[in-house]
């Protein structure tokens, strides 16, 4: 799930490569047994924190006054469809015959079909983990005429809306731990209005440069004028300085980021911790969501989609905070979900925010840990087919709202079928040449691959681990290993595999 416009990087970069905000999908380890990876788009980061709470939520009806989701007032304009990628040159000519997929609300297990020695192309469909919320099926959905509501109970089964503060505060981690010095301080201005300095009385202009170092047991501040007259110099054994922007269109820009995306609404906070200082904004729920929506999902996508996103990342959000722990509940990049600032808002990313004001998710009395990625290729998964252990073994406990099932219309198209990776395949391989590149990881290096087993699969065709054997013995990993090693040591020019529902004949 980490902009709204289409970035392009590198294949190998742990960036996305299609709509930057889609597909972040973000996580955690939300089953008990370890960290789980952040499925984002590209190579998925480990969350080392917070983790989430541990179990099962519970399933519950509605609260007793559970709140409407609001009709969108019209529909944002909307992208042209994008179309799949075109097959790779190195495919093969002809292509295997396509294995049916039913498309009932359950998808049972694939047969698996053997795969016998000589090539191999691996097919796929989608884009990111397929649990929860599909952000192109909801594009689909939406654009079908589902609602907001409709959109969310079909990812989030069984959950309930229920209403939280909208300026309720929440902490996002927006400059790594550092060790600032007078020649290297910590950097912000003041734009739009004058800013406070909690302890210092007064205001400072428009434009004021402050420069934060550590000092001894504390800080040095310096304060200068957008002219450069010093306004301000003291230092403070406070561990925790808090700088204020003034009212809207008050901001502080954090010149320090390497990032343009670097100016910030409410509260800068610098924080000595035993890792270094780092830089917290804090500031209303709903002000945050402004910077994360149109990250997450295009602005220009229809409005139930967009309300859609608000509610999961809202959720998400809310799961997270975790009041008086820690310094922060939250990281502004996939580790959670992508977060810009003021800068990253949008107008109908906004709206969509205001139009969902401060609903989330629930199951039974606990708001769900919303989790959601680019593109399912037609069917969700069920969490503990997915947070597996390495070697691909069902570990996890079922969780109720993260149930798998087909993601298609009537006629059988998939909702996220206008996705760029609705439909993908790789390059085609020679047995040797894919022992070669499993053969650069310790954990699926089995010398002379002779067999290759893609069995047993979840609810919508994933595989839940892949199996090889060779002439060095027999391994198995969790299906995400395998695709992230699968992608390091191919050529680097050849197709990425994007997502962990693959097969070795086109998936339908």
């Amino acid at each position: 799930m980490p902009g709204s416009g289409l970035r392009a990087g590198p294949r190998r970069r742990a960036r996305r490569v299609v709509p930057a905000a889609l597909g972040t999908v973000v996580l955690l380890a939300l089953l008990g047994f370890g960290p789980a990876p952040v499925l984002a788009d590209g190579p998925w980061p480990a969350q080392s924190f917070p983790p989430a709470p541990s179990g099962s939520p519970a399933s519950g009806g509605p609260p007793s006054a559970a709140p409407s989701i609001p009709p969108s007032p019209g529909t944002a304009a909307s992208p042209s469809p994008t179309a799949p990628a075109a097959a790779p040159a190195s495919s093969p000519s002809t292509a295997p015959t396509p294995r049916a997929f039913p498309s009932p609300s359950r998808i049972p297990p694939i047969s698996p079909v053997p795969i016998t020695p000589g090539s191999v192309t691996f097919y796929g469909r989608g884009y990111g983990h397929g649990l929860g919320l599909s952000q192109y099926g909801a594009r689909g959905r939406a654009l079908a005429g589902q609602t907001a509501a409709t959109i969310v109970a079909h990812y989030y089964q069984g959950t309930a809306p229920a209403l939280v503060s909208a300026a309720a505060p929440v902490r996002i981690l927006v400059l790594a731990a550092s060790n600032p010095t007078a020649a290297h301080p910590i950097v912000l201005h003041g734009r739009g209005a004058p800013f406070t300095l909690d302890g210092v009385k007064g205001t400072f202009p428009i434009g004021a440069r402050a420069a934060i170092w550590r000092s001894g047991n504390g800080y040095a501040i310096q304060v200068n004028s957008a002219g450069g007259t010093l306004l301000l110099k003291t230092t403070s054994n406070v561990a925790d300085l808090r700088f204020r922007s003034g009212a809207d269109p008050g901001r502080l820009q954090l010149d320090t980021k390497p990032s343009s995306d670097d100016t910030y609404r409410a509260t800068l906070r610098i924080v000595a911790t035993t890792d270094g200082t780092i830089v917290v904004n804090e500031l209303g729920l709903d002000l945050y969501l402004r910077g994360v929506v149109p990250a997450e999902m295009p602005a220009t996508w229809p409005a139930e989609a967009l309300k859609a996103q608000a509610i999961a990342a809202r959720s998400y959000a809310e799961a997270h905070v975790h009041v008086g722990i820690g310094a922060y509940d939250l990281f502004d990049d996939t580790r959670s979900q992508v977060y810009l600032g003021s800068l990253g808002e949008a107008t109908n990313g906004t709206a969509a925010v205001t139009a969902t004001a401060g609903m989330v998710l629930k199951s039974g009395s606990t708001i769900i840990t919303a989790l959601y990625h680019s593109a399912d290729g037609g069917a969700t998964e069920d969490n503990e087919n997915v947070y597996t252990s390495a070697s691909g073994q069902v570990v996890a406990s079922p969780i109720g709202y993260l149930r798998g099932s087909s993601d298609r219309d009537p006629n059988g198209v998939a909702y996220d079928s206008t996705s760029p990776h609705a439909r993908w395949q790789t390059a085609t391989y020679t047995w040797a040449q894919l022992s070669a590149i499993l053969a650069t990881d310790p954990r699926t290096n089995v010398g002379a691959i002779t067999s290759l087993d893609l069995s047993p699969r979840g609810v919508s065709g994933r595989p839940i681990r892949v199996t090889v054997t060779g002439s060095l013995g027999t391994k198995s990993v969790n299906t995400e290993i395998f695709r992230e090693i699968f992608n390091a040591g191919s050529p680097a020019a050849d197709p990425y595999m994007w997502s962990t529902l693959i097969d070795t004949v086109p998936i339908p």
